[in-house]
C-alpha cells in the first residue's frame, strides 16, 4: 500500500507505476486472449450388479468369481477417486507456488475452491510473511522509490542518497502494514479467510463481478460468505497509521488518509481482476509452448 507523497497527483502516479509495470502485460494479453469454457471431467463410476448363484443353475461354480473381483476392484475405484481429489485439493500447494507473469508474488490466491481447508492463524501469517519478502518486493519499492525521487513528489525527504533512503522506507513500511494488517491481523481476528478464490469458469463479465465483488465481500474461516471487514478495515487502519506516525507533517490528516485508502481499494480491484485471469493466461501460454515444441519435433522428423 502507498501512501500520497504531498499530493493525490504523486500517489496516482506512484500507484500507476507499479501497476503497469506488473500486471500491463497480462491486461494486454487478455485482449487477445480467446475465453474458452473448461470442461470439467466428472468420474462416473460404473454400477455394477452383483451376481446371484441361485439364478445361475448351469454356472452355479463359476458364479461366485465375480464377486471377489467387485469386493478387490471397490478399493481400487476408492483410491482413484481418493489420488484426483487430492491432486484437486491442496490449493495451499498450488497457491503457494503461484506467481503472475511468473515473476509477481501471488500465494492468497486458489485455483481450485471446491474443497479447501481452512488456514489458521500462522499459515496466515506465514503466506503473508512469504510475499512481503520475496525479492520481488524489495526490487519493486526500489523503483517506485526511485520514480518518487525523481518527481521529488516530496520535497521533505530532500534528495540523494539520505531522500532515496526515507523514500524507500515509508514505500516499503506502508506496503506492509497493508499487507499483515489487511491479510493476516485482522482476518486472524475475525475468522475470515485472506485468499481470494478464483470463479474459473463463466463468461467474462460474471468472472469479472465475482472479482470486484471480492473487495466488499469474502470468505469466513468456516465457508460462509461475509462483508470483507478484513481487507476494507486493515486498509484504513494501515492507512492512519502509516500517515499519522512516521509520514511527514505536511501528509497527515483525515482527508489523505481516506484519499489514500479509497485510491487503494480500487488498485485491489484491479490486481483481483488479474488474480481471476491470469491461470488462463498461463494456460494458454503452457498451451502454446506445446504447440510449438510439437511442431518442432515434427519438423525435425521430416
Amino acid at each position: 500500500m502507498k501512501q500520497a507523497s504531498g499530493t493525490a497527483t504523486g500517489f496516482g502516479a506512484r500507484s500507476t507505476l507499479m501497476r503497469i509495470g506488473t500486471y500491463g502485460i497480462a491486461l494486454v494479453g487478455l485482449l487477445f486472449m480467446s475465453q474458452s469454457g473448461a470442461a470439467q471431467d466428472g468420474d462416473l463410476g460404473s454400477l455394477r450388479l452383483p451376481v446371484n448363484s441361485e439364478g445361475l443353475h448351469s454356472q452355479s461354480l463359476v458364479a461366485p468369481l465375480p464377486q471377489p473381483q467387485d469386493s478387490s476392484q471397490k478399493p481400487t475405484s476408492e483410491q482413484e477417486q481418493q489420488q484426483k481429489q487430492k491432486q484437486q485439493d491442496p490449493p495451499q500447494k498450488d497457491s503457494s507456488s503461484s506467481r503472475i507473469l511468473w515473476i509477481v508474488p501471488n500465494f492468497l490466491t486458489v485455483e481450485n475452491a471446491d474443497h479447501v481447508s481452512p488456514l489458521s492463524p500462522g499459515q496466515k501469517f506465514k503466506l503473508t510473511a512469504k510475499g512481503q519478502f520475496d525479492p520481488f518486493q524489495f526490487v519493486l519499492v526500489g523503483f517506485i522509490a526511485g520514480f518518487d525521487q525523481a518527481a521529488d513528489t516530496n520535497p521533505a525527504y530532500g534528495q540523494e542518497i539520505p531522500g532515496y533512503a526515507k523514500r524507500y522506507a515509508t514505500v516499503y513500511g506502508d506496503n506492509m502494514l497493508k499487507n499483515f494488517l489487511g491479510s493476516a491481523a485482522f482476518p486472524s481476528l475475525l475468522h475470515q479467510d485472506p485468499r481470494y478464490f478464483q470463479l474459473g469458469r463463466g463468461v467474462f463479465w460474471r468472472r469479472t463481478g465475482h472479482a470486484l465483488v471480492r473487495v466488499l465481500i469474502t470468505r469466513s474461516d468456516s465457508g460462509h460468505r461475509q462483508f470483507n471487514y478484513s481487507e476494507l478495515g486493515g486498509g484504513l487502519a494501515a492507512a492512519a497509521i502509516s500517515t499519522y506516525s512516521y509520514h511527514p507533517q505536511n501528509e497527515r490528516g483525515v482527508g489523505n488518509v481516506l484519499s489514500v485508502w479509497g485510491t487503494e481499494l480500487g488498485w485491489e480491484a484491479g490486481t483481483l481482476m488479474m488474480k481471476e485471469f491470469w491461470p488462463d493466461l498461463r494456460k494458454h501460454a503452457h498451451r502454446r509452448k506445446h504447440e510449438l515444441t510439437t511442431e518442432g519435433r515434427a519438423s525435425d522428423d521430416e
